[in-house]
């Protein structure tokens, strides 16, 4: 059996015949199997579900409790028949509930990473490992010139920054599911327990967050306060931090916690007085030793820069080769990411 008999590219999604599913497809289908709860990866009307308890509890808090036909909880590294496959999920490090799915087949071994980050997070679980025959890799960031730098020092600036200008409101643009409570949680790390005043739109996630048992300390929902909350941390999602909404505040600084904020002049294009480098995708260099660790004889590349990272696969010897899955959006997890040319950003505001 080819590794292409298991797994195909199609325009619903990843299909994998021998057992009748998909992954992370993109539109309805019979049986999906999600690797986490970000939009460009987990829809809504499809008949049956099988994701790890967190994912299903997002999806839920997003499309409502209707979201499938059908759900099922898949239990971190434990083995699940389906059809002629078996399959598993391993952390992915990427957000709350985030898993690879391996599928084994025929003797091979395929792992579909999602989206993964190996940095440390105290919001999720850490990164593993899978050995595997065929990797299936996102490359958001796949580029050499993408290479994070420690998320407690982009924080750092953050506090300074709070120190600096104590009479005004520090806005900071993070993604609703997983960006946000990365950088409240990196925010206690660091010692401010005072307060964090959040909008509405991350209200539901955050508490999902607190249920499962990452401590967030003290939240104020924006719409329960009143003031211009000078000397205050105000976080958002990206596309609101620009708009009529954030006025309120005291002279705004403006800040954006996303790996797209390696690039300068996408700071400036989006009106971003504070660039905050966090990033919860692989840079270029995990990406790389992630290829490498997991064994694998062939690649396969998908949502983002994939000629870069294909390249680099082959001068060191390895079959590898671009999925170009369409339907898929780096914005919506990032903020202010590019949208691929056969691709449209979720919220132009970030794009």
């Amino acid at each position: 059996m080819r590794p292409d008999d298991i797994l195909t590219p199609t325009p619903r999604g990843l299909f994998c015949r021998p057992g009748g599913f998909f992954i992370d497809p993109v539109r309805p289908v019979d049986r999906a199997l999600i690797t986490h709860g970000h939009s460009d990866h987990a829809r809504s009307g499809h008949a049956a579900v099988l994701a790890t308890a967190e994912t299903l509890a997002v999806m839920a808090a997003r499309y409502g409790e209707d979201f499938a036909g059908a759900r099922q909880t898949a239990r971190i590294n434990e083995p699940v028949r389906i059809g002629d496959t078996t399959v598993s999920f391993h952390p992915a490090g990427h957000v709350l509930g985030s898993a690879q799915i391996m599928v084994e087949a025929g003797g091979l071994r395929i792992v579909v990473t999602g989206d993964y980050k190996r940095e440390a997070d105290p919001t999720c679980a850490a990164f593993e490992l899978v050995a595997c025959d065929v990797l299936v890799s996102e490359a958001t960031f796949g580029l050499p010139v993408f290479r994070h730098p420690d998320p407690r020092g982009e924080i750092s600036k953050l506090i300074r920054s709070l120190a600096l200008f104590p009479d005004r409101t520090h806005v900071v643009g993070a993604y609703s599911l997983g960006k946000a409570q990365r950088v409240i949680a990196l925010l206690r790390e660091a010692g401010h327990d005072r307060p964090i005043y959040i909008h509405g739109a991350l209200e539901a996630i955050c508490a999902l967050y607190e249920r499962a048992g990452v401590r967030l300390g003290p939240l104020v929902p924006v719409r329960a306060t009143r003031g211009d909350l000078a000397g205050e941390i105000v976080v958002a999602p990206p596309g609101s931090t620009g708009d009529v909404w954030a006025r309120r505040f005291a002279d705004p600084v403006t800040a954006l916690a996303s790996g797209w904020m390696r690039v300068r002049a996408r700071a400036r294009q989006n009106g971003v007085e504070l660039p905050l480098v966090i990033s919860d995708h692989a840079d270029w260099d995990d990406l790389t030793r992630t290829v490498i660790e997991t064994g694998c004889a062939e690649l396969w590349v998908t949502h983002g820069q994939e000629d870069a990272l294909v390249h680099w696969a082959e001068t060191r010897g390895l079959a590898a080769r671009p999925l170009r899955l369409v339907g898929y959006e780096e914005a919506e997890a990032e903020g202010a990411g590019p949208a691929p040319k056969d691709r449209r950003p979720e919220n132009p505001a970030v794009s």
